[in-house]
């Protein structure tokens, strides 16, 4: 018993497609959308964060550089891949005392290369009152960190701004009283 071929006369059959694309663009990018998974900035600041800053004298702050670096995820049905980047854009700081500082970047790193008294040159703050009479005796400072999503897929492209990260932390402030002697 042999398996013979199948001839269903001289036209050749129209093959249908493996598939259909029926997930219209925008579900697969608010899919990718959903799966990143966006870093919670790390405060830093210097003098550092865990001592106390004084009324007076420059404050650096920066974003922990991990967590500021582009995030990627990539969403897909059969036919269709769209692939969603979020970068971020600016870090908005409350200092807790009224004090607002808008950075485009991270902030800089404190090092050893600067003066102490050196004001940051991109991400500082320079306190004019102390925490004593906050609760707790620190100011809660917060960073918001606001991130713009680019996509492409499906011959398509597009932009969502303005997602938004925030961290916070107490941060004490003091006065340094200066005694002369003779």
């Amino acid at each position: 018993m042999g398996i013979l071929p199948r001839f269903d006369g001289d036209k050749p059959k129209k093959s249908k497609p493996k598939y259909k694309r029926q997930v219209p663009v925008e579900v697969l990018v608010r899919q990718a959308m959903e799966k990143l998974r966006l870093p919670k900035p790390v405060i830093r600041t210097s003098p550092d964060e865990d001592d106390v800053q004084v009324v007076g004298v420059p404050t650096w702050m920066w974003v922990q550089r991990s967590t500021w670096a582009p995030v990627t995820q990539t969403a897909e049905v059969p036919g269709l891949r769209v692939t969603a980047t979020a970068s971020p854009r600016r870090a908005v700081w409350s200092m807790g005392e009224g004090g607002v500082v808008t950075c485009t970047g991270p902030g800089t790193p404190y090092s050893q290369n600067f003066r102490p008294e050196e004001p940051s040159p991109d991400c500082g703050y320079t306190y004019r009152m102390a925490s004593l009479t906050e609760v707790g005796r620190e100011f809660k400072i917060s960073v918001q960190v606001t991130w713009d999503v680019e996509w492409h897929g499906g011959g398509q492209a597009g932009r969502v701004p303005g997602l938004v990260i925030t961290a916070e932390r107490p941060l004490a402030v003091d006065e340094v009283q200066a005694v002369v002697v003779r």
